[in-house]
């Protein structure tokens, strides 16, 4: 009988037998999460963290399977970072902006959290807690719950390469000089009409020297065009609070 997959969360953190373990997972969290930050996700590995305990190897795997659960664990200790007690205001778009700028704020404190593989439900208790924070956002928002899931893995998607780029942006302003005055000349070549009307449109603003700005706005104009339409894209006329659109559909109520 093949044995049912278990996760960080679910496994028991010690054995019923044996001595009281020397260390935590939080520990081990902990030193991983520094690990990183000093020295970028490749200097975290079951034998370095090991090493910073003072302890062997062999000894970790008491508390976590391997590396993918010290990921787990570290992914989720960051969640736990991001303010979950800021006030909705009933705006479903601004309160998802503004809790993806504190997202990308946690992103920006740890740069390796973007190098993290993404899985659909890398989700502990604390990422789960901010799940639930964006889903409350979207209470009065009339969307079957898959799409809601779904506008929240975009959300995160973007913030995390937002703070990716904001990262690598930050080492790479030469580079970057010299990519846009390429776009530029080759614009003017005459071989890209769109490309060389649009940066005419362009021709005296001020660039968006602020990637906060950038950040919001484009988040705004996304996640805009995915909420505020919420009745054509739900294609329902009357669904009641609380109310999932599957269910109100497989109850026979109203559709377009």
């Amino acid at each position: 009988m093949a044995q049912e997959p278990v996760t960080v969360w679910t496994r028991a953190e010690r054995g019923a037998r044996g001595p009281l373990p020397a260390h935590s997972r939080a520990d081990l969290t902990a030193v991983a999460v520094e690990l990183a930050d000093r020295g970028g996700l490749s200097a975290v590995s079951m034998r370095q963290v090991a090493k910073e305990l003072g302890t062997g190897q062999a000894s970790l795997y008491r508390y976590v399977s391997g590396r993918e659960d010290l990921l787990d664990l570290m992914t989720d200790a960051v969640a736990g970072e991001i303010d979950l007690e800021v006030p909705l205001h009933g705006d479903p778009v601004a309160d998802l902006v503004a809790l993806a700028a504190r997202a990308k704020a946690a992103h920006l404190r740890h740069p390796w959290l973007p190098d993290i593989p993404p899985e659909p439900l890398r989700l502990g208790p604390r990422s789960v807690d901010y799940l639930e924070y964006a889903l409350r956002a979207m209470a009065s928002v009339r969307l079957p719950g898959r799409t809601k899931m779904e506008i929240v893995a975009l959300m995160s998607a973007l913030v995390a390469q937002f703070a990716r780029a904001e990262i690598q942006g930050g080492r790479a302003t030469g580079r970057q000089a010299a990519q846009a005055a390429y776009l530029s000349q080759t614009a003017s070549q005459g071989d890209h009409p769109h490309v060389a009307a649009v940066m005419a449109d362009q021709h005296g603003e001020a660039p968006t020297a602020d990637p906060q700005q950038l950040f919001e706005r484009t988040m705004h104009r996304v996640l805009t065009g995915l909420v505020v339409d919420d009745i054509t894209a739900a294609d329902v006329e009357d669904v009641a609070p609380g109310e999932d659109v599957e269910t109100q559909r497989e109850g026979g109520g109203h559709t377009r």
